[in-house]
């Protein structure tokens, strides 16, 4: 009765899905893709921020220590999100933390 109890859980919760056999980390397609192609007009706007006319560093640095803080935020949150994610419906912390798939 008691293993009974204890594989309802892992059942009702993970449903037979289990880890990405080491496709998830970094640079994975997304990250690239993410990084080539969509935040190409973010890299367009740094250079002119320092490229162009009237130049002005101050400002640029100001703008440049603001985009570096919201990404910050943003992908800390989001890794913590993931780990919680992780641990409430899949059984344990993602991959570079633990094995594949749930305990």
């Amino acid at each position: 009765m008691s293993s009974a109890l204890t594989t309802i859980p892992f059942e009702l919760l993970y449903h037979g899905y289990d880890g990405t056999a080491g496709f998830t980390g970094f640079a994975n397609e997304g990250t690239w893709i993410i990084f080539a192609v969509i935040l190409v007009p973010v890299y367009i706007m740094l250079a002119a921020w320092f490229l162009g006319e009237p130049r002005d560093t101050k400002t640029g640095l100001t703008g440049v220590s603001y985009l570096v803080g919201l990404t910050t935020s943003m992908w800390v949150g989001m890794f913590v999100l993931t780990v919680l994610i992780g641990i409430v419906f899949y059984g344990g912390p993602p991959e570079p933390f633990s094995s594949v798939g749930p305990p």
